[in-house]
């Protein structure tokens, strides 16, 4: 139980590290995102002459954005979720619950995972429209990026759970939630 827990807390701190950058990039996106709309804006209705790209420029921002919050928002339960029956079971069968849970989540990482990386490879077909002429691959990848983060998440959580239900919960902390999410 002992290598589980090293195991364990190793692939926390890679998640935590992974997800801290991840958040930090999404960060700037999102930045980048509002000044490449408000641009749009300014050159649309101020000089009446639009631009070509940032409308896709914003798109791309937004998916990759999108790509490198959520495993955050999993990893922490910052999704949308139904806690009410689990919540009335008692801990072990709530806990095997979660597990099954986890262990059809895994599934269907996977298999997803699998399907993006084929869209991945498609996407050095394909330019954008715009004027940028950027291979799509370059979006395409950001479903990858985000499917693989959440599988890695998807598997430190099973492994947590597991300890918590065969060993010493202490030996398996839940990982620190970021400051963003207690204080928002």
């Amino acid at each position: 139980m002992q290598l589980l827990a090293k195991f364990t807390a190793l692939l926390g701190a890679v998640n935590t590290a992974i997800l801290t950058v991840g958040r930090q990039i999404a960060w700037v996106a999102l930045v980048v995102m509002v000044f490449v709309i408000l641009l749009q804006v300014f050159f649309r209705y101020v000089l009446n002459n639009a631009l070509p790209w940032p409308e896709e420029a914003a798109r791309t921002l937004m998916i990759w954005m999108m790509a490198l919050m959520a495993p955050t928002g999993y990893r922490w339960g910052a999704f949308v979720s139904i806690e009410l029956v689990p919540d009335m079971l008692p801990p072990v069968v709530r806990r095997a619950l979660h597990m099954a849970i986890f262990l059809l989540s895994s599934v269907i990482l996977f298999i997803l995972l699998q399907q993006a990386r084929k869209h991945f490879g498609t996407g050095f077909i394909f330019r954008s429209s715009s004027l940028m002429h950027m291979p799509l691959a370059y979006v395409y990848l950001a479903m990858s990026v985000c499917l693989g983060l959440m599988l890695s998440v998807n598997i430190e959580m099973i492994l947590r759970t597991l300890g918590r239900t065969f060993g010493n919960v202490d030996d398996f902390p839940k990982p620190p939630t970021p400051k963003f999410i207690t204080e928002g």
